[in-house]
């Protein structure tokens, strides 16, 4: 009779309860982390079941990492939206508000400084 594998859940709990000598020597805000990192894990342990080919270990890491860039991605996008709110450019600065050349005191193309030629919108006199 063959020998029977543990589920996924119970090899979930086997790495975690492996981890509570390392979990108690962290600080209390390192303990919190790691926690969230486990519970962040647990979301993924039905998928897990179809890894079979990973450790156990691996596959939390995998499930954990997966939870950090989810949450990476939703913090990107609540960024944009900010951006966009505050009408800021990717680096921070305010955006111009849309103006044409002329208001803007630019000068048109083929206009020479040199020449003493004045910005657009500027009479000569």
């Amino acid at each position: 009779m063959g020998r029977t594998l543990p589920s996924i859940t119970q090899a979930f709990l086997q790495e975690q309860a492996s981890l509570a000598r390392f979990r108690r020597a962290l600080r209390l805000g390192d303990q919190r982390a790691l926690d969230d990192l486990l519970a962040a894990a647990r979301h993924h342990l039905a998928a897990s079941a179809y890894a079979s080919h990973l450790l156990p270990f691996e596959i939390m890491l995998l499930a954990m990492l997966v939870e950090e860039h989810k949450q990476v991605l939703r913090l990107r996008n609540e960024l944009e939206e900010l951006r966009r709110g505050l009408r800021l450019d990717k680096d921070g600065r305010p955006l111009l508000p849309d103006r044409p050349a002329s208001a803007q005191g630019e000068r048109p193309p083929g206009s020479n400084p040199a020449r003493g030629d004045p910005p657009a919108g500027r009479p000569e006199r």
